[in-house]
């Protein structure tokens, strides 16, 4: 049995399924909401400035960033980066995206559990990423079981850390959608559309955490596997 091309790689296949479709599905309603206008004619920033002065939150600052869909919300720099279709867009997946991205920053200063949980997950996350898979083949290649359980607990950090990011991301988009509407910047038709984009948005994280648990199930499986040789 090869490590590299093995039967279990068909446990990946509904992920892999559930990525692509996310990734058309996510491009897809941005570009349709990207095309219709909000009933205030406010970009992106300017919704952004106007959500951020609403709750008292005037250390965030606002950038724009180049790319499509890179944007985020930077809790060490308090600063919302916004990318360029978002920026200066009239559209109402303009003024989605920027309010979800405050989501974020109303998270941090609340002190929300999960972001918070999140954020400290993200050092040990990477490590993990970084050297569960070599310490695997190592122990694989080797016949160590230690080195495999090494390699499986690593990687159980990264899925514990894209399992945590779903209701960080949830939550962020609901507190986007009650804040538009509360503010009279969408009506409840447009708040219908930032729902859309925003729940499209959504299925690329759930892709994401099932993505890893499904590769923490096949580690597992090539591990008892190894061990029964």
């Amino acid at each position: 049995m090869f490590f590299f091309w093995d039967p279990t790689y068909i446990i990946l296949l509904p992920a892999l399924l559930l990525s692509i479709y996310a990734s058309l599905k996510v491009r897809s309603t941005f570009a349709y909401y990207s095309e219709i206008p909000n009933s205030k004619r406010l970009t992106g920033r300017e919704a952004a400035e106007i959500i951020l002065r609403s709750l008292g939150l005037n250390d965030v600052r606002i950038e724009m960033v180049p790319g499509s869909l890179t944007d985020h919300y930077d809790p060490s720099s308090k600063i919302l980066r916004l990318s360029e279709p978002v920026y200066s867009s009239y559209s109402v997946a303009a003024v989605g995206v920027a309010a979800h991205e405050i989501g974020h920053a109303v998270q941090h200063a609340t002190g929300y559990y999960a972001l918070a949980l999140r954020s400290s997950l993200v050092p040990i996350a990477n490590l993990g990423t970084n050297l569960a898979f070599p310490l695997f083949f190592l122990g694989f290649l080797f016949g160590s079981p230690s080195l495999m359980n090494i390699g499986i607990l690593a990687f159980s950090l990264a899925v514990l850390f894209y399992i945590v990011t779903l209701p960080v991301e949830i939550n962020a988009s609901k507190r986007a959608r009650e804040i538009l509407l509360s503010l009279g910047i969408v009506t409840p038709q447009e708040a219908e559309g930032v729902k859309q984009v925003l729940n499209a948005a959504a299925l690329t994280y759930l892709a994401a955490a099932l993505t890893a648990l499904l590769n923490l199930l096949r580690l597992i499986l090539l591990a008892n596997m190894r061990n029964r040789d």
